[in-house]
């Protein structure tokens, strides 16, 4: 059974990852917040200790999950956001490098300035925010600095539940249960939702198939924070209890005050021209994850 050092696992995308690959491989990992059973600690931006857990653990694999994925935060501490978002993938690069072994690292649609209706797997990003710039450098440095890799850029991400949701289906699931008669949702922003589970199975497969490269790994159907909003209600039956209020970005500007593109969606186009594409429609996958997170 092959090994794989996945490192920042502790997220809602890391929860998916373990338990997709536990059953081929032989897993650890690590995170800064371990807030499950099979967590070990390890803060990835200390090199020196990043080094040591993964070579002594000696993998095949090294998948470098972990970022600071908050727009605001990393607005407000710059320094912590390359250090976290970038230099950490700089190790990770290093450290896989020294065991020769194929590393994973997660993208993001919002590297993008937004000025596309939708972005394929060869536009070039031009970032708006400290977030975006820094994933962005990640993803060069991977590119640049290994042989075999899977840079994989999510758009929306969906999964985890009530305990590692931090993003969006869990605040408007959050406002339901306190019982909002009525949600302010925008109209004028767009993107691709991606469940985590899917993402997962998708790495899965290209791993295995050992088709390295980059590749935009999103659901399928272009969507809007209008639209996710809808089908939530409509799935949970609320459609005739809780209205929503259309508004622009400028309404939620003091608390969201980052930067963000007018549109993150991407298509998965090289995944279609291989005939690897196993992402569902993201209503499908919605449907699936409000029934096993949020009975």
């Amino acid at each position: 059974m092959k090994k794989i050092y996945i490192a920042g696992a502790g997220g809602m995308l890391g929860e998916a990852f373990y338990n997709v690959f536990k059953k081929d491989y032989d897993l650890k990992c690590s995170d800064i917040d371990q807030n499950s059973d099979w967590l070990s600690y390890l803060d990835f931006r200390d090199f020196e200790k990043y080094k040591t857990d993964v070579l002594n653990f000696n993998p095949d694999y090294l998948f470098h999950l972990g970022a600071i994925t908050d727009l605001e935060q990393c607005e407000k501490d710059e320094k912590n956001a390359y250090l976290t978002n970038t230099l950490s993938v700089e190790n990770a690069v290093i450290i896989s490098n020294i065991l020769n072994i194929p590393i994973i690292y997660i993208s993001t649609a919002g590297i993008f300035d937004g000025k596309k209706d939708y972005y394929d797997d060869w536009d070039i990003p031009n970032p708006i925010s400290i977030y975006g710039k820094s994933k962005y450098l990640g993803e060069r440095y991977v590119i640049e600095n290994k042989e075999n890799y899977l840079v994989l850029r999510a758009g929306w991400m969906m999964g985890g539940g009530i305990k590692k949701d931090k993003k969006f289906i869990k605040k408007i699931i959050t406002q339901i249960k306190d019982g909002n008669s009525k949600l302010n949702i925008v109209d004028d922003k767009f993107g691709t939702p991606t469940y985590t589970y899917d993402f997962a199975e998708n790495a899965k497969l290209l791993l295995k198939k050992e088709l390295w490269g980059l590749y935009n790994l999103v659901c399928s159907g272009l969507s809007s924070r209008l639209d996710v909003t809808k089908e939530i209600l409509k799935l949970l039956n609320l459609e005739n209890k809780i209205s929503i209020d259309k508004v622009d970005s400028n309404f939620f500007s003091d608390e969201y005050f980052a930067k963000r593109p007018f549109s993150e969606r991407l298509i998965n186009r090289k995944l279609e021209l291989r005939k690897l594409n196993i992402m569902r429609d993201w209503k499908v996958a919605l449907r699936e994850y409000l029934e096993n997170e949020f009975k």
